[in-house]
């Protein structure tokens, strides 16, 4: 009867949170490393204008590092909306990729589960809603056995981060919009939803971000917004852009976004290399500029 009345509980949490706590439009934010000098990182981001950031997990992290990204999210009023964990080895490429990625391959279940259970934990720690991933390749046959037992081991993890009051974000790219929907609402837990990543679903040739979006709908918890062309050779992703100048049509992403009822974070992400200070600040205006114009 407890654990019924604490999961009860929880479904209310989740379902607030679903409304998000940034009023009545998107935030932009930013994918920032804080395991370094955290107080220079927070601060960086603060004066650039950013109230919210993604950050990537490092499993020596623990109740010490929480207590610190609590502070500094505090004192810096930015908060950490996400925590990053992909598993490591992982090949971001058409023949490796599947075998390597996530959760998908069996030998990868073996090794990195208590990882993920452990970015888990630091999200309770550290009070962050919600921790994201690449689960891998998801097979597009719902019938065959890699399919079922990636199900499978996702369940038990979505449960174990449901328990927690922690969501599961799946990150857009490797399979359809329609296989990524029908593996969240086999997975049945209700605490996994879907971060939409407007380039990797063009990097990999899975789908338009546009009509994406509006596939997911409800499941659309928040957006990685980066820039990119279609492939042109059919063993190479595509290359990432500059916003805006790959295939990404910003200004109707905006409009399908608002068309959805989305208002959580919009997180900037790049992997271009080299300094991109001013990129991120002129994309930040870009964007900032979309949403006030159309929402």
């Amino acid at each position: 009867m407890k654990n019924r009345i604490i999961r009860s509980l929880l479904a209310v949490v989740f379902a607030v949170a679903s409304l998000t706590a940034y009023a009545q439009k998107p935030v932009v934010g930013l994918i920032s490393g804080l395991g370094g000098d955290s107080e220079a990182a927070f601060k960086k981001l603060h004066d650039a204008g950013f109230k919210a950031c993604q950050t990537g997990f490092s499993l020596d992290w623990n109740q010490e590092t929480a207590n610190k990204f609590k502070a500094l999210s505090a004192k810096y009023d930015v908060k950490i909306s996400a925590l990053v964990y992909c598993t490591p080895n992982g090949r971001w490429n058409f023949q490796e990729g599947p075998a390597t990625i996530g959760l998908v391959p069996p030998i990868n279940r073996l090794l990195y589960i208590d990882n993920y259970r452990k970015a888990i934990d630091f999200c309770v720690m550290a009070g962050i809603p919600a921790m994201h991933s690449h689960f891998g390749f998801i097979p597009e046959e719902p019938t065959s056995e890699l399919y079922v037992s990636f199900i499978e081991t996702m369940r038990d993890l979505c449960q174990y981060a449901k328990d927690k009051g922690v969501m599961i974000f799946c990150e857009t790219g490797q399979e359809t919009p329609t296989t990524l929907i029908r593996a969240i609402k086999d997975i049945g837990t209700g605490n996994i939803f879907v971060n939409c990543d407007t380039a990797n679903l063009i990097l990999y040739g899975k789908a338009n971000p546009v009509d994406a979006i509006y596939q997911f709908g409800p499941l659309l918890k928040e957006m990685h917004i980066k820039d990119g062309k279609y492939p042109t050779d059919p063993y190479q992703l595509g290359r990432e852009t500059r916003i805006p100048e790959g295939d990404v049509d910003f200004p109707r992403v905006i409009k399908a976004l608002k068309d959805v009822g989305f208002t959580g974070v919009m997180t900037i992400e790049c992997e271009m290399g080299g300094d991109n200070t001013q990129y991120v600040i002129d994309t930040k205006k870009y964007l900032e500029e979309l949403v006030d114009k159309t929402y």
